[in-house]
């Protein structure tokens, strides 16, 4: 039998937060561990829950899910982070790669979808949309020449750690580094809907 699936909900709409741990309790190999509705109550939940998977929604008070996602990441064991957001799409997943995002589903999906995405990261694997030359290309414009290559590492899959020996830097130098990436791929706050 395998072990049930750990899931916390970061979201600020106190409806959606019962809904989704109402939804995921209702699954076979799911359970619901908690909830953050602030982005400062979040790295609290996942050091008191320890989940799985974080289903994180994109606007919070306090932060947005891409700067969390990448606090979150830098915690050992990490959990897997789904963004679960009304404006996801596809012009997520660059930034979404430099965060550290294993999944991203738009809220207006069936619930199967999601359930589906938790077990595929659950799994190790991701449930992100295809990186197409379109993205790169953007991406490719907005970084600087000597970001590319950690790009190109986060999208074969290849671990912080292992980035940071290849570049023979320090963990801290790297997460910098992304930091950094990630502020210039931003979407401006105000460019998407809530």
């Amino acid at each position: 039998m395998n072990p049930m699936i750990r899931v916390a909900v970061v979201d600020d709409h106190p409806a959606i937060r019962a809904g989704l741990a109402l939804v995921i309790d209702s699954e076979f190999d799911m359970t619901h561990v908690g909830a953050a509705a602030r982005a400062e109550e979040v790295e609290p939940l996942v050091y008191r829950t320890r989940p799985d998977v974080v289903i994180l929604d994109y606007h919070l008070p306090g932060g947005d899910g891409l700067e969390l996602a990448s606090r979150i990441k830098a915690a050992v064991p990490a959990p897997r982070i789904i963004l679960y957001s009304a404006s996801a799409d596809a012009s997520f997943l660059v930034p979404g790669l430099v965060a550290g995002l294993d999944g991203i589903v738009n809220k207006a999906s069936q619930p199967s979808e999601l359930f589906e995405a938790i077990r595929t990261v659950a799994g190790g694997e991701r449930a992100l949309p295809a990186l197409t030359p379109q993205l790169l290309a953007a991406a490719g414009s907005t970084l600087a020449p000597e970001d590319l290559p950690i790009l190109g590492m986060l999208a074969d899959r290849t671990t912080p750690r292992d980035i940071a020996e290849v570049l023979r830097c320090s963990a801290q130098e790297l997460q910098r580094r992304l930091a950094r990436m990630l502020s210039a791929l931003r979407v401006p706050r105000g460019a998407l809907p809530a």
